[in-house]
């Protein structure tokens, strides 16, 4: 299937590992050329070395995106680059799930500047970009949380539902300018951050073990936690234009476990 990518401009944040760097991977495949940050240099390289290696287009610009001036800069560096921009991947961020009363107020400021100023700054930025060209593509990558918060879940559930709330407003004000703007909200899917989790909890037993675990004590329907490849295929979709008819959507990726659409 032709996804319509070829020659488009994409910028992904939080792609270092995981979840965005199985996107870029995805949308370098598809003839995009990528722009990718995150906040470590190293990993944020290696990986823009893969997709190169893979005969792919990529540039890595270290950021931090709940600083403003980082992401200002980061914009410019794509501009100066490529001179436009196509798609919007805003995949930063991590999570920070305690009881209400032990999160206190650097936290809150810490997770809201993270997940959802960062998202604000980069679709301002961007969304000129798009206008300027007749359209673009925005895909807010949220968790179920947004949706439907548990106990001890916060700060992150509280910035994913602004996630969502974001989500929707933006897609009505944009449309008119052919910007598509959806949401993701995860559930498990396999990623740095498990990994360091796992060896942080001194690596009991393989990391397969390990996520097979998690998805037996969540009682994912499916039985398993996603691959990162998966999410990316479905990040492909929404972005291309097969998906030219979609938007104001958060699409629930979490095997079936969450208790709402």
């Amino acid at each position: 299937m032709d996804l319509g990518l070829e020659g488009k401009v994409a910028l992904i944040t939080g792609g270092s590992d995981g979840l965005g760097r199985a996107t870029a991977l995805g949308l370098a495949r598809e003839g995009c050329a990528v722009v990718i940050c995150a906040r470590r240099p190293g990993p944020l390289e290696a990986a823009a070395t893969e997709i190169t290696r893979q005969g792919g287009q990529a540039l890595a610009v270290p950021a931090d995106v709940s600083r403003a001036e980082q992401v200002q800069a980061l914009f410019a560096a794509a501009r100066q680059r490529y001179g436009r921009l196509d798609i919007l991947v805003n995949n930063a961020g991590t999570s920070a799930a305690l009881p209400f009363e032990e999160a206190d107020d650097d936290l809150w400021q810490q997770d809201l500047e993270l997940k959802l100023f960062g998202a604000i700054r980069c679709i301002r930025a961007a969304a000129p970009l798009m206008r300027a060209q007749g359209g673009g593509r925005i895909v807010n990558i949220l968790n179920t949380g947004a949706k439907a918060p548990g106990a001890r879940s916060l700060p992150t559930a509280a910035s994913r539902a602004a996630g969502l709330a974001l989500t929707k407003a933006l897609s009505r004000e944009y449309a008119p300018h052919n910007i598509l703007v959806n949401a993701l909200c995860i559930g498990i899917v396999e990623s740095g951050q498990w990994e360091r989790r796992w060896e942080r909890e001194g690596r009991p037993g393989t990391l397969e073990e390990y996520y097979a675990r998690m998805a037996r004590e969540r009682g994912i329907p499916l039985g398993r936690v996603a691959a990162a490849a998966e999410l990316a295929d479905l990040v492909l979709f929404l972005v291309s234009e097969r998906a030219r008819y979609i938007t104001g959507t958060a699409i629930n990726f979490d095997g079936g476990l969450a208790a709402v659409t």
